[in-house]
């Protein structure tokens, strides 16, 4: 057969095999191979193999091809860079050279056995309350201490030293930057304080019950409080004026969020200002804004007859919520409010409680020791004993400390506080990651 036919028969065998569905393309291979010879058959073996082992990851944008590497363990990423040229050359880049990335993986590998062998913690305590401590709150090096003798405490992780002390009330629950203290008490109010003078600036009255939970935002201007009264007011940061009462729950509300979303949805958009809410059963969602009649954008539960209980604790980062329930750990888009993953543990999902959740490890807790979960696998893959802490259903009284390291270990994250909580003994017990060589 002439070149010029060959070429237009196979052009129109090509047209006619695109219209088949795949059961009928694969009958007419199975035809061709049946009539093929030694050398057609050699030459079929040779083409799947270079088509079976082609480097697919050349073929994504590099951004693409870290998010979906960003899942592997340390071995498995350099194992993926031995067959792949296009990922090692990108890796190895001149900013970043071989000894950077040798030297990452072996602390990284080294941690991962620390884990294992319970081996990656070490423990210290903070004395100095004369009376139980009720709130905790972290940041930036700095751990900041409520207590039932009317004070509040600035530690520095690092010494174990306290740095600063203020006169309050019984606080419920803290939040701090570098000017101010705010504070909700178990008298139904919030107050803020100023660091250098320990002066009370403002006082924030309206609740009926003990204030459990606070955060605010000083360019909106705007602090939020959930309450045992059933409520979550919105106030003026600077003046104390209640701008907005949310009501809707009908349990305590132990624990609000605000923060920015980061997803577009039918309700929100990327920019917006969210505060979460959440009760014994249900988690809600509220748009922030002065408006008095503010109403609940979406109401989350894991079960509609309210049988199963949340967890005191929310994380949410703008794309996602995740709370801790008797079932496990749920998860929720934001964009569409849908489960978008049920995390069983290992343990007894009924007493475990989250700390805090990255893209790669979750921290969680139950009356024994502590837990390190690979989100890749759902697998517990470190745990460490805790001692017999303060129990509190408000979960306010432990906290999770750096939490950098969740979204993957670099060889420099796994520093500083892990985990702290109040003991009965009225001191603060740490743990902290040990040094790591």
């Amino acid at each position: 057969m002439e070149k010029a036919a060959f070429e237009g028969w196979l052009e129109s065998v090509s047209t006619s095999f695109l219209v088949l569905n795949d059961q009928q393309r694969n009958q007419t291979l199975d035809h061709l191979i049946s009539l093929s010879g030694a050398v057609q058959l050699r030459h079929l073996s040779n083409g799947l193999e270079v088509l079976l082992k082609r480097d697919f990851l050349r073929l994504l944008p590099l951004e693409l091809a870290f998010y979906l590497l960003r899942w592997l363990d340390p071995q498995t990423l350099l194992t993926c860079c031995l067959v792949c040229k296009h990922l090692a050359g990108a890796l190895m880049s001149p900013i970043q050279d071989a000894a950077h990335w040798k030297g990452m993986y072996l602390k990284a590998k080294l941690r991962m056995k620390q884990l294992k062998e319970e081996d990656a913690f070490e423990t210290s305590s903070l004395i100095g309350h004369s009376a139980r401590v009720y709130a905790l709150y972290y940041q930036d090096g700095l751990l900041c201490t409520g207590s039932d003798d009317l004070s509040a405490k600035l530690w520095d992780v690092r010494t174990g030293q306290c740095v600063y002390g203020i006169q309050t009330h019984t606080c419920a629950t803290v939040k701090f930057d570098e000017q101010k203290l705010v504070t909700g008490s178990f008298d139904n109010t919030i107050a803020c304080w100023e660091w250098s003078t320990g002066a009370k600036i403002q006082q924030f009255r309206g609740h009926t019950g003990a204030v459990f939970s606070i955060d605010y935002n000083d360019e909106l201007d705007t602090l939020v409080s959930g309450s045992a009264d059933f409520t979550v007011k919105v106030w003026s940061l600077s003046t104390g004026t209640c701008v907005n009462t949310l009501t809707g729950h009908t349990e305590w509300v132990t624990k609000v969020h605000l923060q920015q979303s980061q997803v577009e949805s039918m309700m929100h958009s990327p920019g917006d200002y969210i505060l979460l809410s959440v009760d014994k059963y249900e988690i809600k969602v509220w748009p922030i804004g002065r408006e008095i009649n503010c109403k609940c954008l979406k109401t989350l539960s894991v079960s509609e007859d309210r049988s199963v209980c949340l967890q005191p604790r929310l994380q949410f980062d703008g794309r996602y919520i995740v709370c801790c329930s008797d079932l496990g750990i749920y998860q929720w888009d934001f964009a569409s409010f849908d489960v978008i993953r049920v995390i069983k543990p290992q343990q007894d999902p009924s007493s475990l409680s989250l700390l805090s959740f990255g893209e790669v490890f979750a921290l969680l807790f139950d009356n024994h020791h502590l837990y390190v979960m690979d989100l890749r696998t759902e697998v517990t893959v470190g745990r460490w004993p805790l001692p017999a802490y303060r129990k509190s259903k408000r979960g306010s009284s432990f906290l999770a400390g750096v939490t950098s390291w969740l979204d993957g270990l670099d060889g420099k994250n796994d520093a500083g506080l892990v985990f702290a909580t109040s003991m009965p003994d009225h001191s603060i017990h740490l743990v902290l990651w040990r040094e790591n060589g």
